[in-house]
Formats: C-alpha cells, structure tokens, sequence
C-alpha cells in the first residue's frame, strides 16, 4: 500500500522536487504550499496540491484534515516550508522576527502535534525537518533565520526521544547551499534592511560573497534523494547532510574553538 506524504514548501524548490521524485517513486504525495497556482505542474505527476499557510491555525488544521479524510493517514511529513529573514540583528523588526520563527519553528511543530496522534495509532510515521548547516553554524547578517533553525533541530531531538517508542522517526534533514528561490529572497531582505545601516560594508561583503557561491551550487534533487534515502532507511540516522559545502561547514564547526570558526567564517566575507 502506497504510503502518504505531505511535504510543505512544495511550491518551488527543495520541497518541489522532493514531492516529484517521492511521486515518480511510488508514494502518494500531497504537495502544501500557500501559492497553489504555481503547484499547478504537480498534477501531472499525480501530486495533489493543497493550500496551506503554516502560520494560520485554521490553514494548518484544515491542510491536515483533508489529507486525513482522502487518505486514511499521514505516514510522513515533510516539514519544509521556511525562508531566510537576514539582516543584522539590530536591524530585523521584531514584528519581522517574530514572523521567522512562526513559519520555521512554530508552523512546523504544529503540523507535527497533528499529525502524531494518527501516526502513534499506526505505529509509523517519519517526520522530516528540514533544517541547514545553519542549524549547526551561524553567520553574521543571518542570526534570526539561524535562531529558527538551531530551534528546529533542538525539537527535533527532543522529540525523537518522545516518539521512538510508538514506531516513529524523525528525521533532520541539513542542506548547504542548494538552487532554490531561498537565496534570492534573504539575499534582497538582507540588502534591504541593513544595506544602509551602520551594518552595510558587512552586507555589501556577505552579498558579494553569497552571489559568487550561487555560481556552483547542486540543484535541489540531491537533497530530494537524501529525503528519500531516510525515510526508506529501516535504521535512519538521526541527519542526513547534503549540498554545496555542507560537509567541510559542519565539520569545521565541530572541531574548531569558537574564535577560530569565527575567523575562518570572517575570511570568506572579504
């Protein structure tokens, strides 16, 4: 029986291709997103789209209940949905904080209370965060972006530990630089809000350096495979890492003393 994932951020990018290449693999996907008319292509691979914007409860409630009601149960989400609100952090709102945390942090957990309940009752289900070696490391200009994603994997521990014993994995998923949509967005929120602060030689650097990385960077399939590769493992590991420099990034930040790390993250800022 084929098993049912929904897989949020659908719209572009990772979460794209992962519902194309879960649907071209014989899962039953639903693709969420709050731009459903760009999810209109998805149809053709059997992918169901499906209005959902995680920061509204209703929109959460109603997403689930849906998938529900159709397919009987959510054997595994993909908590996916999430952007990059850069900046200095003296120059990011609060308001415009808050409202990171709430798409990243918040509106994934949520969707994980609700679909737990079914998954205890099945005993199975994964649970897919996606995260990033900015879940691990943070870099100036980033710090609200990286605070959602430090949350993100400190739940996902938490919360491995609670569900193991019901049949249930989660799974923490950390790309590095992948082609996506992400990049474009924080990079023109990071100009725009501290491109003329007391922060804009930094910003002006952080961009330079970021546009250069653009050039070489793997398309959003390898981690679509890394998803699959986890959910499909009997045993999975608790992350799975993929994407331009991803390795070589988390590597340095387990080894090196903070003031290092800090030295050769400001070195590629130039």
């Amino acid at each position: 029986m084929k098993k049912t994932v929904l897989i949020t951020g659908a719209s572009a990018g990772i979460g794209k291709a992962t519902a194309i290449y879960l649907a071209q693999n014989g899962y039953n996907v639903y693709g969420a997103a709050r731009r459903t008319e760009k999810m209109n292509e998805l149809k053709s691979f059997g992918i169901k789209p499906i209005a959902l914007d995680v920061t509204k409860d209703e929109s959460v409630t109603s997403c689930v209940n849906q998938i529900l009601k159709e397919a009987g149960s959510i054997d595994i989400l993909v908590n996916n949905a999430g952007f990059g609100s850069y900046g200095a952090i003296e120059d990011v709102s609060i308001e415009d904080a808050r409202y990171q945390l709430e798409v990243n942090v918040f509106g994934a957990m949520r969707l994980a209370q609700l679909v737990l309940p079914k998954m205890r009752e099945n005993k199975y289900g994964k649970i897919v965060n996606i995260s990033s070696v900015g879940g691990k490391n943070a870099f100036p200009l980033g710090g609200w972006y990286h605070a959602s994603k430090f949350a993100l994997e400190a739940l996902s521990d938490s919360m491995r530990n609670e569900v193991r014993e019901f049949g249930i994995d989660v799974i923490v998923i950390e790309p590095g630089a992948t082609k996506s949509e992400w990049g474009d967005i924080a990079f023109d929120s990071l100009v725009k809000v501290s491109g003329n602060t007391a922060y804009k030689d930094l910003t002006a650097k952080t961009h330079k350096a970021f546009t250069q990385l653009s050039d070489n960077i793997p398309e959003p399939i390898v981690i679509a495979r890394l998803i699959k590769k986890g959910i499909e493992a009997k045993n999975p590991k608790t992350r799975y890492v993929g994407g331009s420099m991803s390795t070589t990034v988390l590597l340095l930040g387990k080894v090196l003393p903070d003031k290092l790390m800090d030295k050769v993250i400001m070195s590629q800022i130039k």
